[in-house]
């Protein structure tokens, strides 16, 4: 049988063809497309005649084709459905690929003919190119710039070696987290106590506990963050705290999956690297690749919002303690703690708001809230159609797949959704490019969510918290900026924009999960149809701004916890020398900034920050709270319009969601809303005025 990578999926919208793949597929393929990719740079720069952007541009974007369909697919099934496999030959082509990428973005004739290309812009040899053109040589000049092109033959050897590193490190910091988690997950012998959980939630532990060989048992997963959806519930103050301790214990225990010495190793690689290519730090080279453009932009605005989110989480833990101190079951003497703050908080918000989270759990069906809710906003604002394609496989039998049409029925793309948790899925939620589209190479869209929801017993409905639903519409909002952006060159396609842009369109995709006519079409009892009441409505919107001192406090934590790392100069961080230099930075880094509150942990602790140290997002998690002041100035500006309309839709996927990464993020906003984004809506939003 042939590779299935070498040749173009002939399946509806290039689908790739994942019933004949295979774990043997994947090395082969990547071997024929590093091959394939450096021959066709090296007919790029053995090219005699004067670097145009038709002879060194379009030829670059047109090469890599069958790298990009082994890559697509080899890094979704290897986060969400791994296995020894693919985890042994993730750790091989770390290097590998960072060694071709190497040899492509710091190749000196290629980055000559780039510079050429660049120096003309301007000039009557380009006045032809239209603006994704102009502003796709720009991207290359900088970004080939900023990797090393210019550097001198020996730091660009050193650099290989920094790159080839960091990428195994990562990798290992990943599969370390997914090992650690699964070892930590809460295995309780007494279905008692699991008190406050409803039937389903505690068959659902039992299926899970059963899974694992362990009959009579009941098994909580961790998931990614640091606290746990369960905690809210639980009655048991001693498994409340079992749960957060084994959530914060990963990476530190000591043994094979201890995550300390090789965060410290990411770091000290990532600032001597950025220190060979003229930054001061990590965060100055990331910063100066994104919207934000200096560490100096990003603290002003973690600086400005973390002085009144621990105000707030104050005055909201003085609430939990006056409530917990009226629960017959307290301990006379007891503060809060972190494993009281979600169970307390219910009480605190029943208590102000006569609201109880866990009344929503019956109206929030899986399928409907996708069907009723994800996909009925999308409908009603951007027209968009979507038929489930059974005969279509995915990666995994949990896996969906949706045809995507526009509302006249032209095609739009594949829409993949993975909606449970597994041992060999990591954790969180996440969108990924299966197909990339563009007109350069003729290809159509195909995107998958993935989330990490506990599977029910066989016969039973999934009903998802508040929490989940919120994720659900949240990463479909990814998944639109990856299905309707239509771009020339697949440099620019779907949701390939500056890091610190790109979670804005998904978080606007938020606000609708709780717009009346959204809400009224999906929330309904599973059992008998009826809505949610009006009233538990209005409570639920009441409510809605609630413990935000909690919920800013914990995330400013982490993103200036990782800013703080990754603000380290080369000789700071090689100073850090011993796992036992971690927690004591961690503190000074939260103490420094007034969030060292011990009741209010942060999101992620270094040694399970997947984000920072394996996702991508190094330098970079200040990116939600950056993007939501674009979020929040956007809800404003849809309130202000009219909300759920179509030509509000059709406005925001036009000039926002259409244009992918083809055009300055920037100015693409202000293009949508006719001026630049202003802080206070989100200042509003998280009660963070004076």
């Amino acid at each position: 049988m042939t590779n299935p990578f070498l040749e173009p999926s002939t399946l509806p919208f290039s689908l790739p063809p994942f019933a004949e793949i295979t774990d043997d597929d994947y090395l082969p393929a990547f071997e024929a497309g590093f091959e394939q990719q450096l021959a066709e740079i090296e007919a790029i720069t053995a090219n005699s005649e004067e670097a145009s952007f038709e002879n060194t541009i379009v030829p670059l974007e047109e090469s890599g084709r069958i790298l990009s369909r082994v890559e697509h697919v080899f890094w979704n099934q290897s986060s969400s459905d791994s296995n020894d496999a693919t985890n042994a030959l993730e750790l091989e082509l770390a290097p590998r690929l960072a060694a071709h990428s190497d040899a492509i973005k710091l190749d000196e004739a290629l980055y000559a003919r780039i510079r050429a290309v660049y120096e003309s812009l301007g000039t009557p040899a380009t006045e032809s190119l239209t603006a994704e053109e102009v502003y796709l040589v720009e991207r290359y000049h900088d970004e080939f710039s900023r990797a090393g092109a210019g550097l001198a033959e020996a730091d660009k050897e050193r650099l290989r070696e920094l790159n080839g590193q960091l990428s195994t490190l990562t990798t290992r910091f990943e599969k370390n987290l997914l090992a650690d988690t699964n070892d930590l997950a809460v295995v309780v012998d007494d279905v008692a106590e699991l008190d406050g959980l409803g039937d389903s939630q505690i068959a659902s532990l039992a299926a899970a506990a059963a899974d694992r060989g362990l009959d009579g048992k009941y098994l909580i997963s961790l998931v990614l963050f640091t606290g746990h959806p369960l905690l809210a519930s639980l009655t048991d103050r001693s498994l409340r705290a079992r749960l957060l301790q084994a959530s914060r214990s990963r990476g530190i225990r000591g043994g094979e999956f201890d995550n300390r010495a090789v965060l410290l190793d990411i770091v000290r690689l990532r600032a001597e690297r950025a220190a060979l290519l003229g930054f001061p730090s990590h965060a100055a080279y990331v910063t100066a690749g994104e919207t934000a453009g200096s560490p100096e932009a990003v603290s002003d605005l973690l600086g400005r919002l973390a002085p009144p989110a621990a105000r707030n989480a104050r005055a909201e833990q003085a609430d939990l303690q006056a409530v917990a101190e009226q629960d017959p079951a307290w301990p006379a003497g007891a503060t809060i703690e972190a494993h009281d703050w979600a169970y307390y908080t219910e009480k605190v918000r029943s208590s102000k708001f006569d609201f109880d989270a866990s009344a929503l759990r019956p109206y929030f069906e899986a399928e409907r809230v996708l069907r009723d809710g994800v996909f009925f906003a999308a409908s009603r604002l951007y027209g968009l159609r979507f038929e489930e394609r059974p005969d279509l496989v995915a990666y995994h039998p949990d896996a969906r797949v949706f045809e995507v049409s526009d509302d006249d029925g032209s095609p739009v793309g594949l829409f993949v959704f993975d909606l449970y948790t597994r041992d060999s899925k990591r954790g969180g939620a996440w969108m990924n490019p299966l197909v990339s589209q563009s007109a350069l190479l003729g290809l159509p869209t195909v995107v998958v969510n993935n989330l990490n929801v506990t599977k029910p017993a066989a016969g039973t409905p999934t009903l998802l918290t508040l929490d989940e639903v919120t994720t659900m519409f949240h990463e479909f909002g990814h998944a639109l900026h990856g299905l309707v952006a239509r771009v020339g060159y697949p440099h620019f396609s779907g949701t390939n924009v500056f890091r610190d842009f790109v979670e804005f369109p998904s978080q606007v995709n938020e606000m609708w999960m709780l717009w009346p006519e959204v809400l009224e079409n999906y929330a309904m009892h599973h059992e008998t149809g009826e809505r949610m009441p009006a009233e538990l409505v209005e409570k639920l919107t009441a409510a809605e701004g609630f413990n935000e001192g909690f919920a800013t406090s914990e995330y400013l934590g982490a993103a200036l916890l990782d800013q703080t790392w990754h603000a380290l100069s080369f000789e700071e961080a090689a100073a850090l020398t011993s796992p036992d230099d971690v927690a004591p930075f961690e503190a000074a880094a939260l103490a420094a900034v007034g969030l060292d509150n011990p009741a209010v942990p942060t999101r992620y602790s270094s040694t399970y920050f997947a984000h920072t140290f394996s996702g991508g997002y190094d330098a970079g998690y200040y990116s939600y709270i950056w993007s939501e002041v674009l979020d929040a100035d956007t809800v404003r500006w849809f309130e202000e319009n009219g909300g759920l309309l179509r030509e509000n839709g059709d406005r925001f996927r036009s000039r926002l969601l259409g244009v992918g990464g083809s055009k300055d993020p920037l100015a693409a906003y202000r293009d949508f809303r006719g001026r630049d984004a202003v802080v206070e809506p989100l200042l509003e939003r998280r009660g963070l005025t004076a």
